[in-house]
């Protein structure tokens, strides 16, 4: 029976081997039809990796472990490196890297991968990306970039505008914009000029904007100046002034001559009707030729724009801010835009 029984072991430790070795066969079979250069190194790669060769039966894998220590270490570094080197020439934008479920179901047949898009006639440009998916990726990503430059750009210009910005207090209801302009343009340039009122007081403030910093240094000296009847203030700006829509500006001689003739309200309650605006301007600085009240629900304030008859008229309204209508202070300065007649609307039909 034991003869019987060791016979029956070794078939079958025949048999596994041949299997062993069928399956090895058609394994190498595979590999050599994904790239031919894989079957000539296949001996060497399982060298490395430290398995035995299909076609060996892990005898030779045994006897290496009776080796020296060191030496075994040392080749092992060894046969790492060399590994390493073998690897880093594989191609990963081979075909066969790519999973069979990707296959023929990119744009006219092409091969999708996670950054890339392989097309068959290799039309790939030269940063890296096909003129399909990735090319729409990067686009999305430089449009991101972009955002963010014209962010950092815009954020820049308007620290240097701030820089070329000086503030001015203590001003006399008398003194225009234009006078005001002059008197620092013997400091520089002055390419905005913008008088505010303040409804904490009877004077008011400006901002002026000169086309270099140093014009807006030079201005500081000026502080003290009688201008009017009051010593101005000059301090560096903290803001920069806001820019005015150019379509609004005057357009011809006319139109300078309204802006003369109004005057910009802000900080108006909305219980306040246009009616009552009129109103009080009328009562107390002359006639009202054109008023203009705007408003939204983003605001809890409204505007106006109130040109007048006489220039005189929009002189005397300056002394009108900090006047209290409904709950309010209102804020008079002047007005950089003529109030222009609404276009008339078309009948229905």
């Amino acid at each position: 029976m034991a003869v019987v029984e060791n016979a029956s072991n070794q078939d079958a430790a025949a048999a596994a081997i041949a299997s062993n070795d069928q399956d090895q066969s058609k394994q190498n079979h595979v590999r050599s039809r994904i790239d031919p250069s894989l079957h000539q190194n296949d001996q060497r790669l399982y060298n490395k990796i430290g398995c035995p060769h299909p076609r060996s039966n892990g005898g030779d894998l045994q006897r290496s472990n009776g080796g020296g220590g060191d030496e075994l270490r040392d080749s092992f570094k060894r046969d790492m490196r060399e590994l390493q080197e073998l690897f880093s020439k594989l191609n990963p934008m081979a075909e066969e890297f790519v999973p069979h479920s990707l296959v023929n179901h990119g744009l006219n047949g092409g091969l999708y991968t996670d950054y890339l898009f392989l097309h068959n006639n290799n039309n790939i440009s030269r940063n890296g990306y096909a003129n399909g998916n990735g090319a729409g990726r990067r686009k999305k990503n430089f449009s991101q970039g972009k955002q963010r430059l014209n962010s950092r750009t815009s954020m820049a210009q308007r620290e240097e505008i701030i820089r070329r910005t000086v503030y001015v207090s203590d001003i006399d209801q008398q003194v225009t914009e234009e006078q005001l302009a002059g008197l620092f343009v013997s400091c520089g340039q002055v390419v905005d000029c913008r008088i505010c009122g303040d409804p904490n007081s009877v004077l008011r403030f400006a901002f002026i904007e000169f086309t270099d910093e140093e014009g807006a240094r030079a201005a500081l000296n000026l502080a003290g100046t009688m201008f009017g009847f009051y010593p101005v203030k000059v301090l560096p700006s903290k803001t920069a002034i806001a820019p005015v829509n150019p379509t609004f500006l005057p357009r011809n001689e006319d139109e300078h001559q309204m802006c003369a003739r109004t005057i910009y309200c802000t900080n108006i309650d909305k219980k306040v009707t246009q009616a009552d605006v009129k109103l009080f301007f009328e009562t107390v600085c002359g006639e009202v030729y054109r008023l203009r009240l705007l408003g939204d629900n983003h605001h809890s304030t409204r505007i106006a724009f109130v040109e007048f008859v006489m220039a005189e008229s929009a002189i005397a309204a300056f002394n009108c801010s900090g006047v209290v209508r409904g709950s309010l202070p209102i804020r008079v300065s002047p007005s950089k835009t003529p109030v222009r007649p609404r276009a008339s609307r078309l009948s229905m039909h």
